[in-house]
């Protein structure tokens, strides 16, 4: 069996002047608002710890803090040496990519102080957000596979694609694992979590199941992923990508242990 060639596509998918619209930018449009859709139609079933309105008006905070905490993240854990002397570039988003543990905490941040403003505790806003959070995932590494970016390590697997810029031999397609497992498995784990199991019951279960399955899908793709360049293999042949996810790991874990040490909530 041949191994897929896959077409260099144009990362620009219309252009009107100056304005032009990326299929990185589209995926962050579409994952943005079938979050917040979702996030609404979640927010208003049991137990009503988080009202449909404060979820439409968290979508404006949610947005900056991918936006600026993605960016920020990727400047700050992968090339900070290099952005630190191109300072120029740090808006560039098209230049380098985002981060997506740098887009958690952003997050997380804008959460602490929506969460505040409106009186509402913070754990039962991020648990209704955890559980929308993977419709982004799922369209973002479609994205990086239609760029033909963060491509996997060279295989003999009868699926390997070529990518354009990836050299001769074909390459694991990770940018699908990625999708496949922190997007739509984890969609459908979390969905089932929340609407078969009661999970929001149980403030805090969600967001740390959230954890446990990006962390542990992302450390498992990792071993197939192509490392960035300028970082390489790290100890033990792991990667810069696994080690971030390790505290996500730990907390989720304490998370979940936490919200089963407290009684559920009652339904308002």
């Amino acid at each position: 069996m041949e191994p897929f060639v896959f077409p260099n596509f144009d990362p620009v998918i219309f252009q009107i002047g100056p304005l032009a619209i990326r299929w990185y930018a589209l995926a962050y449009i579409v994952g943005i608002v079938g979050a917040w859709r979702y996030g609404i139609w979640l927010a208003r079933r049991e137990p009503h710890l988080v009202t449909g309105q404060q979820i439409d008006d968290f979508l404006v905070w949610a947005t900056l803090g991918v936006i600026l905490g993605g960016r920020l993240g990727y400047v700050i854990f992968y090339q900070p040496a290099y952005f630190l002397e191109n300072p120029l570039e740090i808006p560039q988003m098209w230049n380098g990519g985002m981060s997506f543990h740098g887009g958690l905490v952003g997050v997380i941040l804008a959460m602490i102080l929506f969460a505040r403003r409106q009186g509402i505790a913070f754990f039962a806003l991020a648990d209704v957000i955890a559980t929308t959070t993977p419709i982004g995932l799922l369209l973002g590494r479609i994205a990086n596979f239609i760029n033909g970016e963060l491509w996997g390590r060279e295989t003999d697997m009868p699926w390997g694609v070529i990518f354009p810029f990836a050299g001769p031999n074909p390459r694991h397609p990770s940018q699908l694992y990625e999708a496949f497992l922190e997007g739509l498995v984890l969609l459908i784990v979390l969905s089932l979590l929340v609407l078969i199991w009661r999970a929001r019951w149980r403030v805090g279960l969600v967001s740390g199941a959230f954890l446990v399955g990006y962390a542990l899908s992302r450390m498992a793709v990792e071993t197939v992923r192509e490392p960035d360049s300028h970082i390489g293999l790290l100890f033990l042949g792991s990667t810069w990508g696994q080690w971030l996810s390790v505290p996500m790991l730990l907390f989720g874990v304490y998370l979940i242990w936490r919200a089963y040490a407290r009684p559920p909530v009652a339904a308002t």
